[in-house]
């Protein structure tokens, strides 16, 4: 059954893609992501439950949404993921359900999740030295991430992402070192702009831009674009003569503003139109309050209609007001 796409806002744009965040809790502290100083973790009771979660798919699938991301914090901190990974999967309409994980552990629940209705998976690694990784998340959880890699390619995850945000002085040394690591596997390699959140320690030094990355890359292997979908944030790109790929998320340099179908609910249940917009709307609080799915609906429909045509520029980014990237959701 097709369903009539209803997310269309100002700018002529089809919102197909809901990022859902079901948690704000990590068991890393990765410093592009998270204050040193850390968060004020929000109270279980104001974090959407499993119902809640599934109705939004619903609704949001209805209005014509046909891939769902599940994010966080760490989104398999929570206990009943297994539940709502199969719940999700089974609303008539999705074809894609993805989740972006750490990958902590992945190693024991890979294969399940594959069974439940996940087709989709991302872990985040951002280094491929231990030491390294200990210094950039704040723990030593460099082998279990490694290990849940391996399972995940096992359970038949094909392309496996995986993202790394390059960061000059951190790990711009080991961008061929990941390149060289996936080349042989279905794994596709994104390479993402450093961007800037509260208090993440963000600055333009810090900043490798995407065309520096690729350049680099281009001295060592011919890479072969890939014709992808209009509206997809990475630009993609095939290692000729290799199995795996590697894309670029140019959210600072080069943005792709013009053809976002994203939309993003936080984990406490608030819908925002744009990663880098601070406006939200609370369907949660609309729905515990008795309202129903066209009440749901109308808040939705009026966060599209006042999406903005684009981001505002980096610089601008560091002074406004904004929740940081785990509050919000990877």
């Amino acid at each position: 059954m097709t369903v009539e796409n209803r997310l269309i806002d100002r700018h002529g744009r089809r919102h197909s893609y809901l990022r859902l965040s079901i948690t704000d809790r990590c068991n890393l502290r990765c410093t592009y992501c998270m204050p040193p100083q850390g968060i004020d973790w929000t109270p279980r009771t104001e974090i959407l439950t499993a119902d809640e979660i599934v109705r939004l798919g619903s609704i949001f699938v209805g209005m014509g949404i046909t891939k769902i991301r599940l994010t966080g914090g760490e989104p398999l901190s929570r206990r009943d993921i297994g539940q709502i990974a199969e719940r999700l999967g089974a609303l008539p309409g999705l074809k894609t359900l993805a989740m972006t994980t750490n990958g902590i552990s992945l190693a024991k629940r890979a294969g399940t999740l594959r069974a439940m209705g996940l087709n989709g998976l991302t872990i985040s690694l951002d280094t491929l030295r231990r030491e390294r990784f200990i210094e950039i998340a704040k723990r030593d959880q460099f082998n279990a991430v490694m290990d849940g890699i391996e399972a995940s390619l096992a359970a038949g995850f094909a392309p496996l992402k995986i993202n790394v945000v390059v960061m000059r002085g951190v790990n711009d040394d080991e961008i061929l070192d990941f390149v060289s690591w996936a080349k042989n596997r279905p794994i596709n390699v994104r390479f993402i702009e450093y961007m800037p959140f509260p208090d993440n320690k963000w600055s333009t030094g810090g900043l490798m831009p995407y065309a520096e990355i690729r350049a680099l890359i281009e001295r060592h292997y011919e890479m072969i674009p890939l014709m992808g979908d209009a509206t997809a944030v990475g630009k993609d790109f095939r290692l000729a003569g290799y199995a795996g790929s590697v894309s670029f998320v140019t959210s600072m340099t080069e943005s792709f503003c013009g053809a976002c179908n994203r939309l993003r609910v936080t984990a406490d249940g608030n819908i925002k139109s744009c990663l880098f917009h601070p406006a939200e709307q609370s369907l949660r609080d609309c729905m515990r309050s008795g309202g129903s799915d066209t009440d749901v609906e109308k808040l939705i429909l009026g966060a599209v209609d006042a999406k903005q045509a684009a981001h505002p520029p980096m610089e601008e980014l560091l002074t406004m007001k904004n929740r940081t990237m785990i509050e919000i959701g990877g």
